[in-house]
Formats: C-alpha cells, structure tokens, sequence
C-alpha cells in the first residue's frame, strides 16, 4: 500500500515557501504522494472551512511538480462541474506530461452552493454534469496524438452509494473522504457488491483520513480514522491495508488555522508514520 499526504493549500500563512516546505518534507519522508484541494471562488460558505488565500491545484501542483523528483501528484478533489470538461483533460495531460507521468486526478461533485452560484454553474443536476464532463475527458484523452500523455488515474470521491457507482462507472478508484474505521471496513464490501451489480471491476480503494495525534486514547465510536495515539493511527493504517488499499492519503488538517502556520507536529506525526511504513514495506 503507498501512502501520500494531503497539503493544505489555503488560508492565512499559506505561501510559495511553505508549500515548498511540504513538498520536500513529503519526498524526503519516502512519502508517495502529495495533494491539494481545489477551490475557485472562495464564498462564504467555502471560507468558513477553507480560507483564502487559496492556491488553485493546478498551477499549485505544475510549480510542486519543478521541485519534486519522485513523489506523485494529485487533487483531493478537483471539483468536475466548475471547468469545462476539455479544459480539465487539457490541463491535466499537460501536468501529467510536464511531470514525468506522476498526475494523479482525484474528483468531486462539490458542495458549496454559494461557490456553484459564483461560478455561474447549476447546483441541482451536478452529479449528472460530473458525470458527462469525466466521459467526455475520457473521450478526449483518446487522441494521444493531441494530448501526449500517458493514461491519467481518476479517483472519484463521494462517501455515498452514489459516489461508489460513478467509480466503478468512470473511474479507476473509490477515494472515501474523512471516515471511521467501521465503516470503511463495510464501505469496502458494499464497493465489490456495487461493481458485481454493474457487471465491472472493483476500483481499487484510495481512502483520506484524518491525521491527528493526540496524546490520551480515544474510545469513542465515530473517532475519525487517523484521529487519536500514534498507536491507534497505525492500527488504523494498518486496517486499511488489510482491506486491500491500494493508496492512502492523510490529511493533516484538522480546522485549525494555528496548524497552518505552525505545522511542525503535523511533521512530526508523519515522520513517525513513515518509519513504521518503511518496516512493514521491508518486511
């Protein structure tokens, strides 16, 4: 199982340096994927959990990409519906191709109605439009002559049955977001029974956990997935990789904006993570 790290690429104390930052923390930990978020118009309702300023992903990542050598890039999650379809599949084959074939593109429908009305683009209906924009992607990809890249992974979020359906139908993985341990152990069975109903592979499983440490044990059953000691984080990991993930990110922001501009205990938790990785990868 490979394991990458979602970025925060938003809020007061963001920067070009402290992007940089993470991204050589990431590589030099052994980490094999880095990722950002994708915002556009930072509405009301996206300001409450994402503040500006917001570092849009693909200009984010083209930079990332010129001081990274190995470590892979991707979104978590590109918003479909806020783009036209053939200028995502043009800039993702460009990012793809200008990196060396590490893009990896994670989407979504997208939540924020305020943002939806900013951009012009139907709330109502956007499950449907993500659906059309990621074939017509697809479609376009096809012609290698004009995009000149390698095949792009799509991850597709969405926690719901909804979701599940639209990654066995469009994409090559399911990327559950933010979840308990519990459930992802029954998501995962409900995945192979929706891609056995369909009549199509499984997509593999990509999940995104939280990634706090905390010094006390948490017993409490809705504790998020990577929220708790260092040893229920690993056991954590460690039961996702039983049930047969094939990438998992973690995601160290947590609501706090003190964390973005002071996060060195994120660092730390992931150096700790990534020395337990490495022993069970030399095993």
């Amino acid at each position: 199982m490979q394991i990458g790290v979602n970025v925060p690429n938003f809020a007061p104390g963001t920067d070009p340096d402290l992007l940089r930052r993470w991204a050589q923390i990431i590589e030099g930990l052994g980490f094999d994927l880095l990722m950002v978020s994708d915002h556009i118009a930072v509405t009301p309702d996206v300001a409450e959990q994402y503040p500006a300023p917001f570092y849009e992903p693909f200009t984010t990542l083209s930079w990332l990409a010129g001081v990274t050598h190995r470590v892979r890039l991707g979104t978590t999650v590109l918003i479909v519906p806020y783009r036209h379809p053939l200028l995502t599949a043009r800039m993702s084959a460009n990012l793809n191709r200008l990196s060396g074939g590490r893009f990896v593109l994670g989407v979504g429908v997208g939540w924020a109605r305020q943002e939806f009305e900013a951009l012009g683009v139907p709330f109502r209906g956007r499950g449907a439009l993500t659906d059309e924009y990621l074939q017509a992607m697809r479609d376009a990809w096809r012609d290698t002559d004009d995009y000149d890249t390698p095949t792009i992974p799509i991850w597709v979020g969405g926690n719901s049955d909804a979701g599940m359906r639209r990654a066995t139908l469009l994409g090559d993985a399911w990327h559950p977001l933010r979840i308990t341990p519990g459930w992802l152990a029954d998501a995962a069975g409900r995945l192979r029974a929706t891609a056995d109903g369909l009549g199509r592979p499984t997509p593999a499983l990509v999940p995104r956990i939280a990634l706090q440490e905390v010094r006390e044990p948490i017993a409490a059953a809705d504790r998020l997935a990577g929220v708790g000691t260092i040893d229920q984080i690993i056991a954590d990991i460690d039961q996702i990789r039983r049930l047969g993930a094939e990438t998992l990110v973690l995601d160290p922001f947590n609501g706090e904006l003190t964390e973005i501009r002071q996060p060195e205990r994120a660092w730390q938790t992931l150096a700790a993570v990534a020395a337990y990785h490495r022993s069970q990868e030399d095993r």
